[in-house]
């Protein structure tokens, strides 16, 4: 029984992740990014913006990789796969290799580096991400998505398009992606074209570890003089033409290595030789302020709307589905009947909250989501099992990736831009929040769309149940769907419900460093502990739950009021989302309900500033700030 339960435990993306950091050292921050065949890039992407906004000094990231029958049902459900070895570009590709593996990567920024005296192997220059915003699982016939990555790339790097000694391609040798690749890198270099090659004709495709196993390759080659080559190419007709045998000793200044995942997730990075002069991209002094210009929800409570906080709906159930309003208004009918209920939610939160916060243009869809599509996950499991792993449907496999509602909401929005989705465990829409806020507050993006979503199927909540994550039986689980609209002062002309000040994950903290980390925040925005008005914190209702969190909180906060917000909206991965939801609700109405208070004597005249504290099973703490 333990055994099951605790393998039960490692379903989630996050406990690959938790067990890693375990194993390998202490760190302060750990999270898990889930956007199909592009994590691990954007793992290496996440790392050096934490760098960049002088968050850390060394950030350990990479992606790992097994084929399970899950994997292969879907890919083949798909019918990308080819039974013969894969030959990206050639006029006769019929399809990919599914492969397996892991590569990790140690980033530093160039002052550390230079102060412990470590010698880099070579250098991160520049890195792009876009969404191509055109379908769930095949790319543009102009490959807008990878142009638009390679083009970033190249421009954070300051590197002209000429320089480019080599490109290690996406070429995953199915017919549509390697025409739009092609075509991609066409318009990003014209005429000038650099060698290309795609190492996956030697290791397959390792889906999420792709894009840092190719990094990795990458390095090698730049240190070693050499070109890979393009295994079993014969010939091309609409693609370009790679290096079709190794080249050796080349000098290799600067390379780009493409990763584009399900739902036109599309990264690419930039890596320069070691004696490359490079700017250093870390700059935290370059800062803008955050506002949250909207937020809408859709739970357990009357959805897309503020009823709850005058007049919440009570539930005695352990396990409550989501109130679902009227989608009509928000998604055609047509689009409708092709959804998932959690697709819908998404869509419908994302329209709504954009269009009440009147911008005009959007820079980035970054989402949190604990387990993703639990509905369609369990369809295709159960249709392998019933049906002898034959007639399977692929949007079933399609909808249960984890970024799959992330890309949806940047496809409907038309969406080019940044677009990211964190899955790790209750920390997975902290984590996405921490993204768009690093962005804008630096500059780098002026408005972000930041979602989390999460369900309950009736085989989850049993599984889950069982393992005893979420505590014992008097818990109330609960359904979430939540968007905030993010931007800076000059997003625009509408009010915005607050700001968001400042937000900040530590992991395995003591109550004197999670205090350290508070006080620093105020700090930092020139705050004390007099000017907050309350502190929203996880209670939902678990004596063990409970009871960590009122001890910590009067040795972090003191006497601060206490407020709850899960006796709402329940217990779910993304719940700390529905959390800083109702913070900015609050902020916004200068209002906090009394069925909210901890304390039912506490009153607050005034709502001035509201911290949200968040704790991820006594393993990640976050802290977030948002004032008037």
């Amino acid at each position: 029984q333990n055994i099951r339960n605790e393998y039960i435990k490692l379903h989630d993306c996050g406990a690959c992740t938790e067990m890693i950091a375990n194993q390998v050292g202490e760190f302060s921050f750990v999270t898990t990014l889930s956007t199909a065949c592009s994590s691990a890039a954007n793992a290496i992407i996440c790392g050096a913006q934490l760098i960049a906004d002088g968050r850390c000094e060394i950030a350990v990231v990479g992606g790992c990789e097994c084929v399970t029958k899950f994997h292969l049902n879907g890919f083949n459900a798909l019918r990308i796969l080819d039974d013969k070895p894969c030959r990206p570009f050639d006029c006769t590709r019929a399809g990919l290799n599914l492969g397996e593996g892991a590569a990790y990567l140690v980033l530093e920024s160039a002052d550390h580096a230079t102060k412990r005296g470590a010698i880099p192997q070579a250098i991160l220059a520049g890195y792009g991400n876009t969404c191509d915003a055109f379908h769930q699982t095949a790319t543009s016939p102009n490959g807008e998505g990878p142009y638009q990555a390679m083009t970033k790339a190249l421009c954070m790097g300051m590197v002209d398009s000429n320089k480019v000694d080599y490109v290690n391609a996406h070429g995953t040798g199915t017919p549509v992606n390697d025409i739009s690749e092609s075509e991609a890198m066409r318009r990003v270099f014209g005429s000038h074209l650099p060698h290309v090659s795609s190492t996956k004709s030697f290791t397959g495709h390792t889906t999420s570890a792709s894009g840092a196993i190719e990094s990795v390759l990458s390095i090698i080659a730049m240190q070693e003089h050499f070109i890979p080559a393009n295994l079993n190419f014969s010939g091309a007709a609409d693609c370009i033409f790679p290096v079709s045998a190794i080249m050796k000793n080349v000098d290799l200044r600067y390379v780009l290595c493409n990763s584009f995942g399900f739902g036109g997730n599309d990264s690419s990075l930039l890596l320069a030789h070691a004696n490359q002069a490079c700017l250093d991209i870390q700059d935290s002094n370059n800062i803008h302020p955050v506002y949250v210009y909207a937020a809408q929800q859709i739970s357990i409570q009357e959805p897309l709307c503020r009823n709850w906080m005058n007049k919440p709906i009570r539930y005695g159930n352990l396990n409550n589905k989501a109130i679902d309003p009227d989608y009509s208004s928000y998604i055609q009918s047509l689009d409708a009947r092709r959804m998932c209920r959690l697709f819908k939610r998404a869509l419908a939160v994302s329209k709504l909250a954009l269009s009440q916060s009147e911008i005009a243009h959007l820079d980035a869809v970054v989402t949190g989501t604990g387990l993703g599509c639990m509905e369609n996950t369990e369809s295709f499991l159960d249709s392998m099992c019933r049906n002898g792993e034959q007639f399977l449907k692929p949007t079933s496999f399609m909808q249960s990736t984890h970024n799959a509602i992330g890309s949806l909401i940047a496809i409907h929005l038309k969406c080019h831009g940044y677009n990211a989705t964190y899955a790790h465990r209750t920390i997975s829409f902290d984590s996405a929040l921490m993204d768009a806020f690093i962005q804008i507050h630096s500059g780098g993006i002026s408005s972000a769309l930041v979602g989390g979503f999460d369900e309950f199927t009736p085989t989850c909540f049993k599984l889950i149940d069982k393992s005893g994550y979420f505590g014992r039986k008097d818990l109330i689980f609960g359904e979430s769907a939540t968007s905030l609209v993010l931007g800076n002062n000059t997003t625009t002309q509408s009010k915005p419900l607050c700001r968001l000040l400042d937000i900040q994950i530590i992991r395995k903290p003591t109550i004197a460093q999670s205090k350290a980390v508070v006080i620093s925040i105020l700090k930092r925005n020139g705050l004390s502990f007099s000017d907050i008005s309350g502190v929203f914190i996880g209670l939902n209702q678990t004596e063990d739950n409970n009871q960590c969190y009122q001890q910590e909180c009067v040795e972090i906060f003191g006497q601060l009021p206490m407020l709850k917000y899960k006796h709402i909206f329940g217990e779910s991965f993304t719940a700390s989302g529905l959390g800083i939801y109702a913070a900015a609700c609050c902020i916004d109405e200068n209002e906090i309900p009394k069925s909210m208070f901890v304390n039912e004597h506490h009153v607050v005249k005034d709502v001035n500033a509201l911290f949200v504290f968040n704790n991820d099973d006594n393993n990640n703490y976050s802290f977030t700030l948002l004032s008037r």
